[in-house]
């Protein structure tokens, strides 16, 4: 897929070479994020309706998060806390890893208006979603990684759940 915006097709790229599928097709209005949702698995996202790029890696971080025996029947992103959080550490660690400042992801459109407070919270030793990423034994926390024998976060020992 060729995209307009180098930062969209950064981010595409990396989505699909996690395994996460990505369909580009219109999305219309009843969906919970403009211009992208979650399909049988798969990010579906138009990028004509889509205002902030670093939304992809949040929703295929719900993806990414998800138990792996729901994930290729995931209609919509799940409403647990715990899948919350973690899919906010994934995106961070996502961005991390491609190259973007992972304020694209943490922009002041999203997360309630939030998003800022949420990038403050991964300082270098950890943030919000991190330790649920550990128990999923997708990355380790900065204290406990010489002991899981894991670079520490951001670094992820596997992008899926």
């Amino acid at each position: 897929m060729t995209f307009e915006d180098p930062i969209v097709a950064r981010i595409v790229a990396f989505i699909e070479s996690v395994g996460i599928p990505v369909i580009v097709e219109p999305v219309g209005d009843d969906v919970l994020l403009p211009g992208a949702t979650v399909r049988h698995g798969a990010l579906i996202f138009d990028p004509a309706t889509l205002p902030w790029p670093g939304d992809l890696l949040h929703e295929a971080g719900h993806i990414a998060v998800t138990d792996p025996v729901l994930r290729d029947t995931l209609e919509e992103v799940s409403q647990d806390q715990a899948e919350e959080m973690a899919a906010i550490a994934w995106s961070y660690a996502a961005a991390i890893e491609i190259g973007i400042d992972p304020a694209i992801v943490f922009h002041e459109g999203g997360y309630k208006g939030g998003g800022a407070n949420f990038l403050s919270s991964f300082d270098g030793n950890g943030g919000i979603g991190v330790p649920m990423l550990q128990y999923y034994g997708m990355t380790a926390e900065a204290r406990q990684a010489a002991a899981l024998d894991r670079a520490p976060f951001p670094a992820m020992a596997r992008w899926l759940r």
